[in-house]
C-alpha cells in the first residue's frame, strides 16, 4: 500500500518567507543572504502552497529565489513604473532578446546594443537614435534593467545617452538575466490573443470539472493577493459565489499562511493588515497622490453618511465632475498644508484629474464614459489617516 507523504507545516518563519516573496521580483543571494536562506529552508512548504492555492511556481536557483507571479488579469497600475510610452516597452523587451544571444557575463557596448536594436524593433517607423525621445526612451528602459540586475554598467554613465548619441558605456550580463523572464508551455508566437497566454499556465487535470474548480481557485487567490480588491460582478459572479461559499476556509488558510486577513462584504472583498509593517507595500506608485487619496477617502465617507438611507447604494458614492473636484478642493482647504508643493500649487482642475486617474488606476473609483458620473467604490471608504499630533498645518 502506498504511503500518503505529510503535508510539511507553514510555520511564522515560512509565513514571513511566503511574504517577500510575493512583495518582491525576486531575492538575491548576494544581497540578501538570510532572506534566501530563510526561502531555502521552508521550500518545500512554500513549493506546494504556491502551486495548490495560487498556480505559482516557485524557482530555486543558486544565485536568487523568486516566485513567478500572474495576476489572473491585467491592471492599469501592472506597469513599470518609470516607462511613460509604449515604446518604451517594446525598446525592453527587444533589449531583453538581444540579452538572449549573449553568454553570462559576456561585455557589451551601447553602441553595439543600439545598432542590433535597429533590426530588432517592430513597426514600419522603426528606430532614429538622433531623435531626443527616443534615446530618453531607451535611458529609461537601461536605468530599469540595471535597477532590476539584468544587466551592470561596468564603465560609463547610461543618462549620458539621452544628451548625446555618441556616448558610450560597458556593460556586462549578469547570470540572473536569464530568468527575468516568466516560462511558458509553448513559444509565445504560438498563442493568439492573452487570454490563450494566462490559461496556458494552468495545467490541465484528469476531469474538465476538476480543472475548473482549480482555475477558478488559481483565480480567486491571484485577485486576492495581487488586487486592490474584487468587486461582485453579479449574482451570477463565479468568483463572488466561491468566496462567499468558502469564506471560513479562505479566511483560516489566508490567516495560516500571511499577514494579511479577509474581509468579505457584500459586494466587496479584499485583504488587509492588521500589523502595520513597513516593508508592505500601499499604493506605491506616488507618495503624495497616495496620502491625498486616504484624506479624500475621510471626506467621502463624511459625504456619504450625510446622505439620505435611500441615497445609499451599495456602499458607493456617486459626483458629477463638478461636485468631485469640489471634494477635493475641501480636501484641500483641510489638509493642504501637508501637500507637497506640487499639489498646493496646481490649479483645482488638474489636481482633481491627478487624483482621479489614481483612484481609477487603484480600482477605488469608476468613472462613466458617457455621462461623465464619477463614482467612488468601497475600496476608498476603507481606508483613511490623519496628520500627526505634533504636526503644524491642518489635521484630522
Amino acid at each position: 500500500m502506498e504511503r500518503k507523504e505529510k503535508t510539511p507545516s507553514f510555520d511564522d518563519r515560512a509565513r514571513d518567507a511566503a511574504e517577500y516573496l510575493m512583495e518582491r521580483f525576486w531575492i538575491l543571494r548576494e544581497e540578501e543572504p538570510e532572506l534566501y536562506q530563510m526561502v531555502r529552508e521552508r521550500e518545500r512548504s512554500l513549493r506546494l502552497y504556491f502551486m495548490d492555492k495560487l498556480g505559482y511556481h516557485l524557482i530555486i536557483h543558486r544565485y536568487f529565489v523568486k516566485l513567478e507571479k500572474l495576476p489572473a488579469r491585467p491592471e492599469p497600475w501592472m506597469g513599470v513604473d518609470g516607462f511613460t510610452l509604449i515604446g518604451d516597452y517594446a525598446l525592453f523587451c527587444c533589449c531583453m532578446a538581444y540579452l538572449e544571444s549573449k553568454n553570462i557575463e559576456e561585455q557589451f557596448l551601447l553602441s553595439d546594443l543600439c545598432e542590433t536594436l535597429l533590426s530588432f524593433y517592430p513597426g514600419e517607423e522603426g528606430l532614429d537614435w538622433t531623435n531626443y525621445s527616443r534615446r530618453r526612451s531607451l535611458v529609461r528602459v537601461l536605468q530599469y534593467t540595471v535597477e532590476e540586475k539584468l544587466i551592470k554598467v561596468v564603465e560609463g554613465d547610461i543618462a549620458g545617452f539621452g544628451l548625446e548619441e555618441s556616448c558610450e558605456v560597458l556593460f556586462e550580463v549578469p547570470p540572473i538575466s536569464r530568468y527575468f523572464m516568466p516560462s511558458y508551455p509553448k513559444e509565445l508566437p504560438e498563442f493568439s490573443n492573452l487570454e490563450e497566454i494566462y490559461n496556458g499556465r494552468w495545467r490541465e487535470s484528469r476531469g474538465m470539472e476538476e480543472y475548473e474548480g482549480m482555475r477558478r481557485r488559481h483565480r480567486v487567490y491571484r485577485r486576492l493577493y495581487l488586487s486592490p480588491a474584487i468587486y461582485s460582478g453579479g449574482a451570477d459572479d463565479p468568483d463572488f459565489l466561491y468566496l462567499r461559499n468558502f469564506r471560513h476556509r479562505l479566511a483560516e488558510d489566508i490567516a495560516g499562511h500571511s499577514p494579511f486577513r479577509l474581509e468579505l462584504y457584500a459586494d466587496t472583498a479584499l485583504l488587509v493588515s492588521p500589523e502595520r509593517k513597513g516593508r508592505l507595500t500601499l499604493f506605491p506608485e506616488n507618495r503624495a497622490l497616495s496620502d491625498m487619496t486616504m484624506q479624500l477617502a475621510v471626506l467621502s465617507r463624511e459625504r456619504w453618511a450625510a446622505l439620505e438611507e435611500a441615497e445609499r447604494v451599495g456602499g458607493t458614492l456617486s459626483l458629477s465632475a463638478v461636485e468631485f473636484e469640489q471634494l477635493v478642493m475641501k480636501c484641500k482647504e483641510r489638509y493642504g498644508n501637508g501637500w507637497s508643493k506640487e499639489y498646493r500649487e496646481a490649479l483645482p482642475a488638474e489636481t482633481a484629474a491627478a487624483l482621479l486617474d489614481y483612484l481609477l488606476r487603484w480600482q477605488m473609483a469608476e468613472q462613466d464614459s458617457e455621462s461623465g458620473t464619477i463614482t467612488l467604490l468601497p475600496l476608498l471608504a476603507r481606508l483613511g489617516c490623519r496628520y500627526p499630533d505634533d504636526f503644524g498645518g491642518d489635521r484630522l
